[in-house]
């Protein structure tokens, strides 16, 4: 059974593209905190290493309110080769990094205030 893929899009504002890359966080980071932008790039460099290697053990990292960092095992499972659709291929095993949104996060996305 084929799954079809979503297409995620930035949310634009009129013609204007919202999404931010790594410097324009580290600059907004910079600015929000008060600190230098290599401070902002130490700090979030630091955030990416830890949650990186607590993956890696197998743990979890969760941000109350923001969300649950977390690996997922995927099993090996049987495929179709999409160039050749009459090829059978086995796809293998994987561990893949997911986020879950908490409930603030989800919340703020959907307009609701804080109270």
């Amino acid at each position: 059974m084929w799954r079809q893929s979503k297409v995620v899009r930035p949310i634009q504002a009129g013609n204007k593209n919202t999404s931010m890359n790594k410097a324009e966080l580290i600059e907004k980071i910079a600015e929000k905190v008060g600190v230098t932008k290599k401070q902002s790039e130490d700090m979030l460099e630091a955030f990416e290493d830890i949650t990186t290697s607590t993956l890696k053990a197998g743990g979890e990292v969760t941000l109350t309110g923001f969300g649950t960092f977390m690996a997922k095992h995927r099993s090996a499972r049987g495929g179709v080769n999409p160039q050749n659709p009459t090829e059978r291929i086995q796809v293998p095993a994987v561990t893949v990094p997911k986020f879950k949104a908490g409930k603030a996060l989800k919340d703020a996305l959907k307009g609701k205030d804080k109270e």
